[in-house]
């Protein structure tokens, strides 16, 4: 193998390593795909969900033979506080269409049949092997890659970097920063087991339908951070996530966060006499627009969480993850066809790509909003779902208390906790943000 020379070596088998991988295979080039874990999606257990529009880009007829789980037909966001939630849900028939939008998937098995059709598609694929070092040529230009395979070189016209957002080659080789604390979350996730019938019941469900849940408060002890729970078709994925710098400033426990949620009144009978087989700690890009590294450079490019794409706001990732490997799969072919090199100015046009796509538009949009949502994280994730609840109940008990009564009571602890922690200040900064 040392003998050889790739078009293109892909470091990572996850969504966006293996877009960019079956991008150039499938259309000639001469891919080596190298992954460190023992097949790839072993480091991904969990469950999470694909968006088909990115999926059917790469491979128009995936559905064919594709794991899929569930199709999503209903999704449900929860504002909680310790003992109840105020919730807002959307559910359609329109979604149990022939070619269905969103699914839920399991990364493991998943990324194991994306895998496949890599290697159908003519790359060659080595798991088990850990990317130690980029080789440079003497003008600093990326030529390959040093492997603990071996200690020689293995030559490529360029490198994708899709390696992960904890990936250390890219910040060993100066290529990008340590992502810092703020800009990184910690998910805990397990795969609770139930009869498909029993999960149908439970959420309202048939025919391989399925059900997305999406919660934020108390639940996170004033920290920045989302839980959620995704139906699959014998299995549950629930999980919670918070940005790492506050749980290093809180010293909160990621395993006590999941229990408390797992043991919330509106959570527990979901999950009620299932059979935990999984559990797994994951980091996700939450930095946005603003934490997005360079992107491109002599004779490399970078994807996926290794480049920050992940659109925290509205809890996206995967379909970053794949367009962004697509397009650098897609910008290094037209860079060979026309006979150019792989330096930095030719390797610019993924960049140009990314810019005219939803993934660099969507997270220029929302760039404030991350730095918003954890510098006031006490206001969005304590206050006001206390006040939410509050609010609710004082609307639903019924009992001798004159409803303009209640009414003040609702507007004075509003007011309270206007003055105390400045909402008003954090709605008019929220709208701006939105905008």
């Amino acid at each position: 193998m040392t003998e050889e020379k790739f078009d293109a070596i892909v470091i990572g088998a996850g969504m966006a390593g293996n877009a960019a991988a079956y991008t150039m295979a499938s259309r000639g080039l001469k891919v080596l795909q190298l992954e460190r874990g023992e097949y790839p999606g072993s480091k991904n257990v969990q469950g999470a969900i694909m968006y088909s529009n990115m999926l059917e880009k790469i491979i128009p007829d995936f559905r064919d033979d594709a794991p899929l789980e569930r199709h999503l037909v209903e999704q449900r966001f929860w504002m909680m506080d310790d003992t109840s939630h105020v919730g807002m849900q959307y559910r359609s028939d329109d979604f149990n269409e022939s070619r269905p939008n969103r699914y839920t998937v399991i990364r493991a098995q998943f990324d194991k049949w994306f895998s496949r059709q890599v290697r159908e598609a003519g790359a060659t694929v080595l798991c088990e092997t850990t990317v130690t070092e980029l080789a440079r040529d003497a003008d600093g230009k990326v030529i390959g890659v040093h492997t603990d395979r071996t200690g020689d070189v293995i030559l490529a016209d360029v490198v994708v970097l899709a390696e992960g957002v904890n990936g250390l080659l890219g910040t060993r080789a100066g290529l990008r920063e340590t992502p810092k604390p703020e800009t990184v979350a910690l998910a805990v996730k397990e795969m609770h087991f139930l009869p498909e019938e029993v999960i149908d019941q439970r959420f309202g469900l048939k025919a391989n339908e399925g059900c997305v849940i999406e919660a934020a408060g108390t639940i996170s002890r004033s920290m920045a951070g989302l839980a959620f729970l995704y139906t699959n078709k014998e299995s549950i994925s629930i999980g919670i996530g918070c940005l790492v710098s506050d749980f290093a400033a809180t010293m909160e426990s990621p395993y006590d966060l999941l229990e408390n949620f797992k043991n919330h009144p509106s959570v527990r009978p979901l999950i009620a006499d299932s059979e935990v087989k999984e559990y797994a700690a994951h980091l996700i890009p939450e930095g946005g627009y603003k934490a997005i590294p360079q992107l491109f450079g002599n004779g490399w490019v970078v994807a996926g969480d290794a480049a920050q794409l992940n659109n925290a706001v509205h809890r996206e990732g995967s379909n970053l993850a794949m367009t962004s490997g697509r397009l650098a799969g897609e910008a290094i072919l037209q860079v060979k066809k026309r006979g150019d090199p792989m330096i930095k100015e030719n390797l610019a046009l993924y960049k140009s790509k990314l810019d005219k796509s939803f993934v660099i538009k969507d997270l220029r949009k929302y760039k404030d909003m991350p730095a918003l949502l954890h510098t006031n994280s006490r206001n969005f994730f304590t206050t006001y779902p206390q006040l939410l609840s509050q609010a609710a109940q004082n609307f639903m008990r019924v009992d001798s208390t004159p409803k303009l009564d209640k009414e003040r009571a609702t507007t004075a602890a509003f007011v309270k906790e206007r003055s105390r922690w400045g909402l008003v200040s954090d709605a008019v900064r929220l709208a701006f943000a939105w905008r």
